[in-house]
């Protein structure tokens, strides 16, 4: 047994928990996932419990113990009313509005471990950058920004120091919210978005949520097309366009073109702010088990592409984009860096 202290990190979603660590100098101690069912519907008791077991797993798994961890890190969905306290989330039990659950596990880590460890919480998305961020920088002092459009777009800033972006309301980088350049996008509508906000959030064109819109605008332009003719449920089809594009079927190529688009767009908007070397895309649509190399590159190129006419020079020369590594493991992964950047009093 190794007498290196650890860092361990919690990944919490509405339905699944997953756990991770990391040694005192950053290295992933097992690329291994802990995973187990978050148990939101039985209250918030059961939630902690079953994060203190996915630790005790992790630990037993890789012959670690409670003496070892010198910090443990929580990355769980917003949105919240101040650090640690549960905001109403959409996907959560509305009995969980107002849960103070920095405090709730912060007292069961000292209860299974004997002693007081310190908890750093934060958002999942902003957490999952720090980790991807570690990789693609190595031992380079600079920033990474990551896009990851999935179901929603998350989107991290991660500075030098490894450390994200929180804002002063626990709400910095939600750049998935911030409105899409529609007159750059063929002038093309608003579209809903689950938010509320009715100026066209970006996520709304460039993830899954907005493929239902996006797809009747284009099958306007393909009116013969078997997706315009089907009486297939609107969700069905729009599962199947992943499929579609990669046999090369017009219509399915010419949306993740528009997504790809609408994503090198928003992402020199966010560039112009935060200036970062690297920018790391994440999401279902460059991961190797779901598409082909040929869509990866033509996805990734495409969105370099449509950014670098809004950039400086020096940026264009600078900018390297690069696809996630981590997978699921990110949050957790990053949960526990960021409980061991986090300076101590």
């Amino acid at each position: 047994m190794s007498n290196k202290g650890i860092f361990i990190g919690t990944d919490s979603g509405a339905t699944t928990s997953k756990t991770g660590g990391v040694w005192a100098d950053g290295s992933i101690i097992s690329h291994k996932l802990r995973q187990s069912s978050t148990n939101s519907s039985a209250g918030t008791a059961a939630v902690i419990s079953g994060w203190i077991d996915g630790v005790n797993g992790f630990l037993a798994e890789n012959n670690l113990t409670w003496s070892q961890v010198q910090g443990v890190g929580l990355a769980i969905p917003g949105p919240y009313e101040r650090y640690g306290v549960m905001g109403r989330a959409a996907n959560l039990p509305r009995s969980f509005e107002g849960w103070d659950f920095h405090a709730d596990y912060s007292r069961a880590i000292a209860l299974a471990a004997d002693r007081s460890i310190p908890l750093v919480v934060g958002n999942d998305g902003n957490y999952g950058g720090v980790a991807e961020a570690q990789r693609v920088r190595g031992g380079k002092k600079a920033s990474v920004l990551m896009l990851a459009p999935g179901s929603g777009l998350g989107v991290a800033y991660v500075d030098a120091n490894g450390l994200p972006l929180d804002g002063d309301t626990l709400s910095g980088m939600e750049g998935g919210h911030m409105p899409a350049p529609l007159h750059l996008l063929g002038n093309i509508r608003p579209f809903r978005c689950g938010c509320g906000r009715d100026w066209g959030c970006i996520e709304a064109y460039t993830t899954l949520s907005g493929l239902p819109q996006l797809l009747e605008e284009m099958l306007k332009k393909y009116p013969d097309h078997a997706l315009a003719t089907s009486a297939t449920p609107i969700k069905e089809k729009v599962f199947a366009l992943r499929t579609l594009a990669q046999k090369d079927d017009p219509l399915a190529v010419e949306i993740f073109n528009f997504q790809a688009r609408a994503l090198g767009l928003h992402m020199a908007s966010l560039l112009m702010a935060v200036d970062s070397e690297f920018v790391v895309i994440g999401g279902g649509l460059i991961d190797p088990d779901a598409t082909t190399v040929e869509f990866r590159e033509r996805y990734l190129r495409i969105i370099r592409e449509s950014a670098e006419p809004y950039l400086w020079a020096q940026q264009r020369l600078k900018l390297k984009i690069v696809p996630a590594t981590l997978g699921e493991l990110s949050q957790a992964i990053g949960a526990a860096l960021v409980s061991l950047y986090t300076p101590r009093e």
